[in-house]
C-alpha cells in the first residue's frame, strides 16, 4: 500500500525549478524504499485534440535515498516553455497518480488539477558566477597571516607567534605580509581569497566595525590594498570581502552619536532601541548581535542605513574591484535589503559572487534574487561527524549527505561554499584528535566533491587549536614547522581538481550503496561515457573494494598514481589503505586497445 503521506512536491525552490533557459527540473519524494517507479504525467494546458487534453508520460529517475525519504528527478524541456504535471507513483501492485489536487486512481482530464509552473523565464534561472565553481578558496585571518609591515603595527603588538593566541592580543598582521607570500598561495593552488574583514574597527577579528570606509590601519592603506588586489588578479585569484551589515562596531559614529544624544539624535532610528538612554551590561536595551553590548544590530528597514551599506557595498566593487562579498550574520537581515543589496553590486560587476552566512536551510536566500551561495555549515557537520568524530555509520553519512544535496537545486549546489574549519570553529586537525590521516581523507573528499572548496589558512600545513581564540594562531612561515605530506597531499588534490572537470562540478554526483561488511564509502561522477569513482577507507585497515561496474577489457586510470591498465577481471577489487582513497577514471565504451 503506497503512503500517500510521504509524498511530497511543490512547484518551486528545490522541487520544481529552470536548470536553465529550456530545461526544467523536477523532483518528487517518496517513502523511502516503498516506490518501484516513478513517472511524470504532463503537457500544455492549452493543446487539446478533439476536446481532450494531450498529455504525455515519461518515465522519472530515482537520485537519492536519505533515512526517510527517496527522490526522483526529470529533466524536461517544454517546448512552450510552459507545464502541467503529476505523477504516477508505483509500487508492486498499485498505481496513484498524485497531482495539486490531490490522489486519483484514473488521470483527471482538466489540466487544472495538476501541478503548474507557468512560465519558464530566463530571468529566473538561477545563475552564480561561472568561474565559482572551478574556484579553490583560502580563507585569510589577516591579523594572523604574516606581518610584512611592522611600521603599522597596532600599539602594543606582539612579536609575531610569541604568544598564544587570545580575543585581545595582537600580532600585526597586514596586507603587506600577504603580497610577500603571494607566491605561497599559487604554490599551492589557490583561485580564490576570502578575506575576514579588513575595515576600521577595535578589536583583532574585525567584526566591530567602526568605519565601512576605511581600511583598518592595522592592515596598511586604501593603496596597499588596491596593489594586494592588482597581485591577487595578476596571479589568477579573486577576492572577496567580509561584510558585516547586521551589526556595527561600538565606536561606529552613528551609535556613538545616539548614545550621546539619545532619542534626539538625527541616528537614533539607525539601530533597534527599546528606550532611551541606551544601557549596555549582559542585556542590553537595544537589539545587538548575540546580546554583545558592543555590536549594535543596525536598522536595514531605516532608508538611510540602507542607502549607507548599499554604498558601501557598490564602493569596494567599483574601486577596488573585489570579486566577492561574504555576508556575515545575513539570515539576521531582511530579505528586501538583500534583493536591493545583489542588484547595487551586480549593476557594478554583473559577475560578482555572493555567499551568504547561513549556519541552516537557506532556500528563502537561494532563489536567485539574493544569494548565490551560502556556507555549506551542514556539509561541515556530516563530514565532522563522520570522518573525524566517527558518531555515525557510513550509511547515516551517505544518507545525510543526500539529505543535504536533496535541499537544494542542482545549480545552487554547484556553487555551495564547502568547508571544513573556519575562525568560528575549532581546527579540523584538533577535531580529527590530531590524526592527519582522517584530515587528509577529508580533504579528498571535500576536494572530490560537489561545490567549491575552502581552506582555512594553516590547515594545510597542519595547524591545530581549539574554538575562538585557538583557532586563530599566527601562521608560522618556517618551513620545518610545516606537515610537508599533508601540505603535498592538499596540493595535489587541488591540482586534480583542475585538471579533471568531473572533480570540479561537472556531470552528475552519485553515492553508491555501502557495502555491509566493506568500511569504504564511494561515489561517482559522470558526465557522458566517463565516470569517475572516489573510494575512501575511513577505517584503520586495508581494505578492498569491489568495483560495481563490467570494465572487462577497458582502460582504468589511477588519476592519483597517474597509472593507467587494463581491467582483466569480470569483477576489479581496488586496494585501499587505512584512511586512503582511490580516485579512478574510466569510459564505458573505451575498449583496450592492445
Amino acid at each position: 500500500m503506497l503512503t500517500y503521506s510521504s509524498m511530497y512536491h511543490r512547484p518551486t525552490d528545490e522541487y520544481a525549478y529552470p536548470l536553465n533557459e529550456s530545461t526544467l527540473n523536477i523532483k518528487i519524494r517518496t517513502k523511502k524504499e516503498e516506490c518501484k517507479s516513478v513517472t511524470l504525467c504532463f503537457g500544455d494546458q492549452y493543446e487539446w485534440k478533439n476536446g481532450v487534453w494531450i498529455s504525455h508520460e515519461k518515465e522519472m529517475s530515482k537520485i537519492g535515498t536519505d533515512a526517510v525519504f527517496d527522490y526522483w528527478l526529470i529533466s524536461i524541456q517544454p517546448p512552450h516553455k510552459r507545464i502541467r504535471y503529476g505523477f504516477f507513483v508505483s509500487d508492486e501492485t498499485s498505481s496513484i497518480l498524485y497531482t495539486e489536487k490531490g490522489f486519483f486512481e484514473n488521470a483527471p482530464d482538466d489540466p487544472g488539477y495538476y501541478f503548474s509552473f507557468p512560465f519558464l523565464h530566463a530571468s529566473e534561472v538561477f545563475r552564480a558566477p561561472v568561474w565559482v565553481k572551478n574556484t579553490v578558496w583560502y580563507q585569510i585571518f589577516p591579523e594572523r597571516f604574516a606581518n610584512g609591515d611592522p611600521s603599522t603595527d597596532p600599539e602594543g603588538a606582539l612579536a609575531w607567534a610569541s604568544e598564544n593566541p587570545s580575543r585581545s592580543n595582537f600580532f600585526g598582521g597586514d596586507f603587506k605580509g600577504i603580497i610577500d607570500h603571494i607566491d605561497y598561495l599559487v604554490d599551492l593552488g589557490i583561485s580564490g581569497i576570502y578575506f575576514t574583514p579588513i575595515f576600521k574597527a577595535f578589536s583583532n577579528h574585525k567584526y566591530d566595525t567602526i568605519d565601512y570606509m576605511e581600511i583598518d590601519p592595522q592592515f596598511g592603506d586604501k593603496e596597499t590594498f588596491k596593489e594586494l588586489i592588482k597581485t591577487c588578479h595578476d596571479n589568477g585569484i579573486k577576492v572577496m570581502l567580509d561584510a558585516v551589515f547586521n551589526h556595527s562596531g561600538y565606536h561606529f559614529a552613528p551609535f556613538q552619536d545616539v548614545l550621546k544624544n539619545g532619542e534626539k539624535s538625527k541616528y537614533a532610528s539607525w539601530f533597534h532601541a527599546h528606550e532611551f538612554p541606551l544601557k549596555g551590561g549582559e542585556l542590553p536595551n537595544y537589539s545587538t548581535f548575540a546580546f554583545e553590548q558592543t555590536m549594535p544590530k543596525l536598522n536595514t528597514q531605516n532608508q538611510a542605513v540602507k542607502d549607507y551599506l548599499l554604498e558601501v557595498g557598490r564602493y569596494w566593487v567599483r574601486e577596488f574591484d573585489i570579486d566577492g562579498w561574504r555576508l556575515d550574520v545575513a539570515n539576521e537581515i531582511d530579505h528586501q535589503f538583500w534583493r536591493e543589496f545583489r542588484h547595487a553590486v551586480k549593476e557594478v560587476k554583473p559577475d560578482l559572487y555572493i555567499l551568504g552566512e547561513i549556519w541552516h536551510d537557506s532556500m528563502p536566500w537561494l532563489r536567485g534574487d539574493q544569494f548565490d551561495a551560502v556556507m555549506n555549515y551542514p556539509f561541515l557537520t556530516n563530514v565532522l561527524n563522520f570522518f573525524a568524530k566517527e558518531t555515525i555509520t557510513k550509511q547515516q553519512f551517505i544518507e545525510n549527505m543526500t539529505s543535504v544535496m536533496q535541499m537544494y537545486p542542482a545549480n545552487v549546489n554547484e556553487a555551495a561554499f564547502n568547508l571544513v574549519g573556519s575562525h568560528d570553529t575549532p581546527r579540523i586537525l584538533t577535531e580529527c584528535g590530531d590524526n592527519v590521516e582522517r584530515m587528509k581523507l577529508i580533504f579528498t573528499f571535500m576536494m572530490t566533491f560537489i561545490g567549491t572548496p575552502c581552506i582555512y589558512y594553516g590547515d594545510e600545513i597542519g595547524l591545530n587549536g581549539e574554538m575562538d581564540p585557538g583557532c586563530r594562531e599566527c601562521m608560522p612561515w618556517e618551513k620545518e614547522a610545516w606537515n610537508q605530506g599533508l601540505r603535498n597531499h592538499i596540493q595535489t588534490l587541488i591540482q586534480l581538481r583542475k585538471n579533471e572537470p568531473l572533480l570540479a562540478n561537472e556531470g552528475t554526483f552519485s553515492f553508491l550503496s555501502p557495502i555491509e561488511e566493506n568500511p569504504c564509502i564511494a561515489y561517482t561522477k559522470k558526465n557522458g561515457s566517463k565516470t569517475i569513482i572516489v573510494i575512501l577507507n575511513p577505517s584503520d585497515k586495508e581494505a578492498s573494494y569491489p568495483l560495481p561496474f563490467d570494465l572487462k577489457g577497458k582502460k582504468v586510470t589511477d588519476l592519483i598514481d597517474k597509472r593507467e591498465f587494463a581491467a582483466e577481471a569480470d569483477q576489479l577489487l581496488v586496494k585501499v589503505n587505512s584512511f586512503g582513497s582511490a580516485i579512478l577514471s574510466f569510459k564505458m565504451d573505451d575498449n583496450l586497445v592492445e
